[in-house]
């Protein structure tokens, strides 16, 4: 299948995953708990219209006015104080966000009632409560379920003096709120509160709302409004009114009411009346756009509002404003009627239901209930997002693809953002941010990449065989130049030979010497490779390696010297596998700059080291012939690292070299030194100290002393021997502390 089209399909599925997780109840709720949060945090609060207002009790209002903490104990010609004193600063509508189903005694529900009454503008709240019933047949069997409401109305008293009562039902899910009705289609599309304190608030244009209803076609409708605003009332016929308006709306299945406010009807207030058009117009279920943690919308005392004076510096303005009274603390995370919203602030404080209340009324009157886009709308977004992004990513290149994937994904993120910000639309966010862009780059990835290793799996195999991993590295990102390997570099050179190699050689079958001497090579690769080493090469029964570095450094210096006693301690295990045959670990180390590249010619190449600093660890390597010693290092290596006990050996010139080279033996790290090793190198120093003085007598009598109690101290032995013959000959003009080798 060619790539192209594996590509599209990448696309196509991702898209359409996306879509159909979009429409599905997971991908909703995601949206919801996520994306609808991170949509409100960014965007953060937001300015209330001037035209609601929130008339708070709580306890400390309770407190200041001698009354009961909780307000149902509370007298209810408190309440109808509040009422004059609301009626007095000018408010349009007011809403009682409070369970009036109990009577209480005849005055006080009578002096409520008559406030009420002489307000002509009070909205009361109730209650409704769901539950399922099982349905019961003839035979008595279940035969299904029923969703039966019960209404919980205010008493009689009130309820025959209110403008209008409606309950305000908000979709739980959990603790937490999104949306409202404006029309509770359960209840035979009797509008909630918030619709009947609009319409309420709406007073002041009332002719103008007839007017507009008759020019629409709905006469008759219009007719169950009065002619003068202050007849309309009491309840029910508001609320009568506004659901035969509604059901005839939605009988006609066209925006009667918007042609008809388009084609000139209606009056001065256009915002009221469009506000108006909206809520018979507009679905019954809408989603709440918070305008900011509890608080936000303008929040008056109750208590406050009951000692206002009717006129001067003390009285309250409230004209024109629809105002909501009920149960709000902002210090009390336990608080009534509360709850979860994304802007439950971080003490724990939700926001009330009267507050809640407030912002469903001022959504639906500035036109600020959030959009959401449409089944096909949706569908669309996601199918498109994820087609670019699932077949961008597949088909472009890596470089190309993931930063254009990830500019789209910020590009539809920002334009997301600004939409919630500056039309109140909310678009997907979760699925195609969240799920399908790491969907797609993951799968895209993928797919690049296996078709890339499927191009580079057997060259890479065979190469790295014979090649270090970055030599290998270096080869396949660079494409075939052997120069894209060649480099000078910093090392520590690491030399070691199988000690009797060719006695074996003689002794052993071809196959069973290869087969032994692959395990040797396992055994010393395993503590290189454990302390990182970076090239190794192998030369018949040699090994040089080396640790490398740009610039010179201590870490490759300390990790060379460190897998070198780990493997003088790996050859002693190899021996105990082997027995009788037992190799003597030799190990040689120095510090210096290295070629390591392609050497070779005729178009055949072998990976090599190459540089006075390797055929110095190599001649190093072999002293430890001589002085019977396992691991040798020149100054340069040892030179600043702490953690080991070293000897000083003295300085030797080795063969074909002109300048001398400084030799320290590795004895162990200094943490498991024995007290008979730093009695060693104690000792030994002080004979090479006498040694360097050209005092041959008494180095020669130090190390006659060391030898009795190390006898076999191949240094000591190695000393001692030269300080007799420079006793016994007079040593030339050449200073004959440096000890200048024979041979190599």
């Amino acid at each position: 299948m060619p790539r192209w089209i594996k590509g599209l399909l990448v696309g196509i599925v991702t898209g359409l995953c996306g879509a159909l997780l979009s429409l599905s109840a997971v991908g909703y709720d995601l949206e919801k708990f996520f994306g609808l949060k991170h949509l409100f945090t960014v965007r953060g609060a937001i300015t209330p219209p001037d035209d609601v207002a929130l008339v708070a009790i709580y306890p400390d209002a309770a407190r200041r006015l001698g009354l009961p903490l909780l307000p149902r104990d509370w007298s209810r010609e408190i309440h109808a104080r509040l009422i004059d004193r609301l009626v007095e600063a000018g408010a349009s509508a007011i809403v009682f966000d409070l369970d009036l189903e109990r009577p209480k005694s005849f005055a006080e529900d009578g002096t409520f009632a008559n406030a009420i009454r002489a307000a002509d503008r009070v909205v009361l709240y109730e209650r409704l409560d769901g539950r399922r019933v099982p349905i019961i047949g003839a035979t008595g069997a279940q035969t299904g379920w029923q969703w039966v409401e019960q209404v919980g109305e205010p008493t009689d008293a009130l309820a025959e003096a209110a403008k209008a009562i409606g309950s305000f039902p908000l979709p739980k899910l959990d603790v937490a709120v999104y949306d409202f009705w404006t029309f509770k289609t359960s209840g035979g599309d009797a509008p909630t509160v918030v619709g009947l304190a609009l319409q309420i608030h709406a007073t002041k244009i009332h002719s103008e709302w007839r007017d507009l209803l008759r020019s629409a076609g709905l006469g008759e409708q219009a007719a169950l409004l009065p002619a003068a605003p202050e007849d309309l009332g009491p309840h029910p016929a508001l609320r009568d009114a506004m659901n035969a308006i509604r059901r005839e709306v939605e009988r006609r299945g066209a925006p009667v009411l918007s042609t008809a406010l388009g084609a000139g009807a209606g009056g001065t207030d256009r915002p009221v009346l469009d506000a108006l058009v909206r809520l018979y117009e507009g679905p019954a279920n809408r989603y709440l756009n918070f305008y900011g943690p509890p608080g936000t919308i303008q929040r008056l005392s109750y208590d406050a509002v009951i000692n206002a004076g009717s006129g001067g510096a003390g009285a309250i303005d409230l004209r024109d404003k629809v105002v909501f009274v009920g149960y709000s603390d902002l210090y009390d995370p336990g608080q009534p009627d509360r709850f979860y919203s994304v802007f439950t602030r971080s003490d724990g404080v939700d926001l009330s239901g009267v507050e809640i209340m407030a912002t469903a009324f001022a959504n639906l009157l500035t036109d600020r209930t959030l959009r959401t886009t449409g089944t096909w709308q949706t569908v669309a977004i996601t199918a498109l997002f994820g087609l670019a992004v699932g077949a961008g990513i597949f088909l472009l290149p890596a470089l190309i693809g993931v930063p254009l994937a990830l500019a789209l994904g910020a590009g539809y993120a920002v334009s997301a953002q600004l939409a919630f910000n500056r039309a109140d639309l909310w678009l997907p966010l979760v699925v195609p941010l969240l799920l399908q862009l790491p969907v797609a780059l993951f799968v895209g990835l993928l797919g690049q990449y296996l078709f890339e290793r499927r191009q580079k799996t057997r060259a890479t195999e065979a190469i790295s065989y014979y090649l270090p991993d970055s030599a290998v590295k270096a080869l396949t990102a660079g494409g075939r130049e052997a120069e894209a390997i060649n480099k000078v570099v910093y090392a520590t050179c690491f030399a070691t030979d199988m000690a009797g190699f060719s006695t074996l050689a003689e002794r052993m079958a071809p196959k069973e010497l290869a087969a032994f001497l692959n395990d040797y090579f396992d055994t010393i690769a395993a503590p290189l490779k454990l302390h990182g080493v970076d090239v190794t090469e192998f030369r018949a029964d040699a090994i040089m390696c080396a640790w490398t570095s740009p610039e010179p450094t201590v870490e490759v210096r300390r990790r060379a010297v460190l897998a070198a006693l780990d493997t003088v301690e790996a050859v002693e295990s190899f021996n105990s596998r082997h027995e009788p045959i037992r190799l003597a670990p030799r190990v040689g180390l120095e510090a210096g700059s290295i070629y390591i590249g392609h050497a070779g010619g005729g178009g055949r190449f072998v990976y090599s080291i190459v540089g006075d600093c390797a055929n110095a660890a190599s001649r190093i390597e072999s002293l430890n012939k001589r002085l019977n010693t396992s691991l040798l290092a020149s100054d340069t290596v040892t030179v600043g690292l702490d953690g080991l006990l070293l000897r000083p050996l003295g300085r030797f010139v080795f063969v074909g070299k002109s300048q001398p080279t400084a030799i320290n033996e590795i004895v162990a790290r200094a943490t498991a030194a024995s007290p008979a090793q730093r009695r060693l190198c104690d000792r030994y120093a002080e004979a090479l100290a006498l040694f360097d003085r050209h005092d041959w007598a008494g180095a020669a009598a130090r190390a006659d002393a060391l030898l009795t109690e190390f006898p076999e101290d191949g240094p000591g032995l190695f000393l001692l021997a030269k300080c007799r013959q420079y006793l016994n000959l007079r040593p030339g003009e050449d200073d004959p502390a440096i000890i200048r080798l024979d041979s190599k």
